[in-house]
């Protein structure tokens, strides 16, 4: 039988998962669509984070775009002005917490982003105007440690209000909308 797979934007405020066997309620991925059986998420975003993610039900497929040859792109958008020497120091790696210990972040691609990405409103407002400027910068990373992108533009002074994940390997978000799930015969994430 052949693996199915799919391209989603998940929306803010959504689990990358389909069961959650706590008390509270959460919205999970099986809410967008009919997925089949065993299908499972590549990878993860965590409630607060969106943008492109993949699904499929093929386990293989799954650890070869988890593995550290797929680059993952994020555009991030940070309180404040991020400059240019936070962006190297970035690029650099910076050191961050993880499971209790320090970790430096292996060196990765950043730039600043000049014009404002037509993601559309988040579900949820981050804040208004009054509590000073943000901006927003691209991150570009091929490892995957919980929380790393946000943590990361923490380190040099810039806490992440919103992360939008737009690129796997070469498959891109584009225009899809958030919520939106597009099946695909295969996720062709190499030139």
């Amino acid at each position: 039988m052949p693996h199915s797979h799919f391209i989603i934007h998940k929306p803010y405020g959504y689990l990358s998962q389909f069961v959650y066997e706590l008390k509270r309620k959460k919205k999970l991925l099986g809410e967008l669509y009919d997925f089949p059986t065993g299908t499972m998420a590549i990878g993860r975003l965590d409630e607060d984070s969106e943008g492109l993610l993949l699904l499929t039900t093929d386990g293989m497929m799954s650890e070869i775009i988890r593995s550290k040859r797929v680059d993952k792109e994020y555009y991030v958008q940070v309180d404040g002005i991020i400059n240019q020497e936070a962006i190297e120091r970035l690029q650099k790696g910076v050191e961050i917490g993880f499971s209790g210990t320090k970790y430096v972040t292996k060196p990765c691609k950043a730039s600043l982003i000049q014009e404002l990405p037509a993601f559309g409103a988040r579900g949820k407002k981050i804040r208004d105007e009054r509590h000073g400027p943000t901006s927003w910068a691209s991150i570009t990373v091929n490892e995957g440690k919980f929380r790393q992108v946000r943590k990361m533009t923490a380190a040099v002074g810039f806490p992440t209000l919103r992360l939008v994940r737009v690129r796997i390997g070469t498959v891109h978000l584009h225009d899809l909308q958030a919520g939106e799930v597009l099946k695909v015969e295969d996720f062709q994430i190499t030139k």
